[in-house]
């Protein structure tokens, strides 16, 4: 049931967003330098590596330099990336790794195998399933950025706090998945997106 929603509903979004697809692509090529899309290695479901599709949104070459966003000044993220990344229009990109296989539309967020090397035995247990374009950590953790620009050290803060917090929402998830409470979610998130 929840495959042929992920299929069903990756392949309509694709479809029904290309046009703004393509006009993000045009203003992403025209405004830096670098490839449109920015394709990150993430862990999955069961270990599993697989490369994340998201519009670039930071100059080519800026993940070199540090793993986490911090704050809405970051001189690293271009132009219309600061666009982008407000409306969460670089994650849409993401529905093709939907259509593959790779990912659900609701799901834990993946991520990068350095914090994933840090997990304990319980939180490995967020990799029991795929992962999704969103979740209630997602939700909870939306101006994330804004609370690591504030921090002493925002490396630390978001292992220390940050990290372990969304690994206990997004076990929560795993306990407590349905078909409705994914439904919830993708609202959620839209409703976020709208009112931000």
């Amino acid at each position: 049931m929840k495959r042929l929603f992920d299929i069903i509903s990756s392949s309509t979004g694709l479809i029904i967003l290309s046009p703004i697809f393509l006009f993000l692509a045009i203003w992403i090529k025209f405004d830096s330098q670098g490839p449109v899309f920015y394709r990150q290695v993430r862990v999955g479901k069961k270990g599993k590596d697989f490369r994340i599709f998201k519009f670039r949104s930071m100059h080519q070459g800026s993940d070199k330099k540090g793993l986490i966003t911090i704050g809405g000044k970051d001189p690293r993220v271009t132009k219309s990336g600061y666009f982008i990344r407000k409306y969460k229009l670089d994650e849409f990109p993401q529905l093709i790794n939907v259509l593959v296989g790779d990912m659900s539309i609701v799901g834990p967020r993946p991520e990068v195998r350095k914090y994933v090397n840090l997990y304990t035995k319980e939180q490995l247990k967020v990799l029991s399933v795929k992962p999704g374009i969103t979740d209630t950590a997602s939700i909870k953790y939306r101006n994330e950025n804004e609370m690591l620009e504030n921090a002493e050290n925002p490396n630390k803060m978001y292992m220390e706090v940050i990290m372990p917090d969304k690994l206990k929402y997004n076990l929560e998830y795993i306990n407590n998945q349905s078909f409705l409470y994914d439904l919830k979610l993708i609202f959620l998130t839209i409703k976020e997106i709208i009112v931000k």
